[in-house]
Formats: C-alpha cells, structure tokens, sequence
C-alpha cells in the first residue's frame, strides 16, 4: 500500500497548478480579439491589453505553475522536525 509522502505532490501542489493554469488560458484569451484583414486595418491589434497585460498575464501564470511544481509539501508526519541519518537507518 503507498503512503501519502510517496507522492511528489499533495492537495495544494494540485491547487496552484490548476490556479496556474486558469491564469494562463485568462492571459491567453486577453490576447485573442478580431484581427486585420488584407482590407481592413483593425488598430485594436496594438492595444495594451493585448500586447503588455495579457502576456504580463500569462508569465504570471507560468511562473506560478514553476513555482507549484518545485514546491516541497510539508510533511504532517515529522511536524516541522528534521530526520537525521540515524532515524532513517532505524
């Protein structure tokens, strides 16, 4: 039977990594909106909220989900105490 510490990641890992995305596909849908055409210019192309605060926005967003993967889960059985070498081999 696998223990819970056999798990890389734990409940909050799994939150913020799904925060991370949400934020991401939010930036990604900033950027979106109608385009030019070969006749018509649309300026809208060159907003700010689609070329500074969705990518601002979706760099959030991925540094968010570095963050959730690289993060350690505490561990409920040792309560913030360290194990030396000596209580391993026992």
């Amino acid at each position: 039977m696998m223990d819970k510490r056999d798990f890389a990641f734990d409940k909050v890992n799994y939150i913020l990594l799904a925060i991370g995305m949400a934020v991401v596909v939010i930036g990604f849908l900033l950027m979106s909106g109608p385009g030019s055409t070969e006749t018509a210019y649309n300026p809208d192309i060159f907003s700010a909220r689609r070329i500074k605060v969705a990518p601002v926005v979706c760099l959030l967003g991925f540094v968010s989900m570095i963050y959730a993967v690289v993060r350690r889960p505490k561990d409920a059985d040792n309560d913030g105490q360290e194990t030396t070498t000596e209580e391993v081999q026992a």
